[in-house]
């Protein structure tokens, strides 16, 4: 069993309280991804875990044993950190099995460890390498490798793309997916780029001021976020947010418009004339005008950005920009008015003071 479990921690810097009575499970053989913006306290969560740095409350458990206060090197983890962090005048060879060595491993378990995670990572040509001779992937992939040749059950990794271009980034994180797959290991990963966290989590533990804001697979976060923060920070474009108040089973917009939301799912009845913020994603919008089932409003074109698979409309409602994802021959011009629709029954209703989903 490689359960990882954080029961009620609190880490503190002097009187800043950076983790408060935080409280998160990454189930055996799970994929969690810590998700949030800079400073949210995504790594340090994660530090904590791995015994980096001292905690002021709380318990942290690694395959049903209570390491809180166990050194890093007992507590069955692997850690891949944000810089290669590895030893230059080593060869990667010897960079994979130098913590072994280290520990005492006989020297024909070391080669098999080495051997079996250097397939696995497809660096078999790069063994006799020095990390001067390596480009950023491949160095990465070293980075992996040692984690990998401890042969653990947990694996923790801290932002190990981030400085990576965009397409060694898209090649390592399908990588790391496979790796997950075949190895069936637990794995925690934190991450500030919210397509490394949908294609890579079984779940998704959102951060925010050292708090999960929301803990769900990637597909419920993506659909139904619990407030505005998860809602603005997860999809890219980012959710389009309409402000208005309740009227009925709708919300009347800051320029007068009625949008009717028969269909949309309340977590909590809003009263009349509540103030409240309306969410659609740029592809939930339809251009065509509404019909049964559907709401619709009307949008000013303000500007059309052509980006090849499909072409991003930027309009206004009112004084909010709402941008539209359409297919990549549709043509627009500034100014034109369109008539558009959505489902109500995706769309997401928040309140205007706590963001919190309505």
């Amino acid at each position: 069993m490689a359960e990882v479990s954080v029961r009620d921690l609190e880490v503190s810097f002097g009187h800043l309280k950076v983790l408060k009575s935080l409280n998160v499970t990454a189930n055996d053989g799970e994929f969690l991804v810590l998700l949030g913006p800079s400073g949210c306290g995504k790594s340090t969560l994660l530090n904590a875990i791995a015994g980096l740095l001292d905690i002021s409350g709380g318990q942290v458990w690694i395959g049903g044993r209570n390491v809180t206060w166990e050194e890093p090197k007992d507590r069955g983890i692997g850690m891949v950190f944000q810089s290669y962090a590895l030893y230059p005048r080593m060869t990667a060879e010897g960079n994979l099995a130098f913590g072994l060595r280290m520990a005492g491993v006989a020297r024909d378990e070391i080669a098999r460890r080495v051997a079996k995670a250097a397939a696995l990572l497809q660096i078999e040509p790069l063994l006799k390498r020095r990390p001067a001779e390596l480009s950023g992937g491949q160095r990465q992939r070293v980075a992996i490798g040692r984690a990998l040749v401890r042969d653990v059950g947990v694996f923790l990794f801290d932002e190990p793309l981030s400085n990576l271009d965009a397409k060694l980034r898209g090649e390592l994180r399908v990588e790391i997916k496979k790796l997950h797959t075949e190895l069936g290991s637990t794995m925690v990963y934190v991450t500030h780029d919210q397509i490394e966290a949908l294609t890579l989590a079984d779940r998704i533990a959102v951060m925010n001021g050292g708090v999960i804001q929301q803990l769900a697979t990637p597909k419920e976060i993506y659909r139904r976020p619990v407030n505005r923060f998860v809602a603005g920070f997860v999809g890219s474009p980012s959710m389009n947010f309409v402000s208005g108040t309740v009227s009925g089973d709708g919300i009347v917009l800051a320029d007068g418009q009625r949008v009717g939301l028969a269909g949309y799912e309340f977590a909590a009845l809003p009263g009349e004339g509540r103030r409240a913020v309306l969410g659609i994603r740029p592809e939930q919008i339809d251009i065509r005008p509404a019909a049964d089932g559907t709401a619709g409003m009307k949008l000013a074109v303000s500007v059309v950005e052509p980006m090849g698979a499909d072409t991003l409309v930027w309009t206004n409602a009112g004084s909010d920009a709402v941008s539209v994802r359409v297919g990549p021959d549709a043509s627009f011009a500034p100014g034109q008015v369109l008539d558009v629709s959505f489902q109500p029954a995706v769309a997401s209703l928040f309140d205007a003071e706590s963001g919190a989903r309505l």
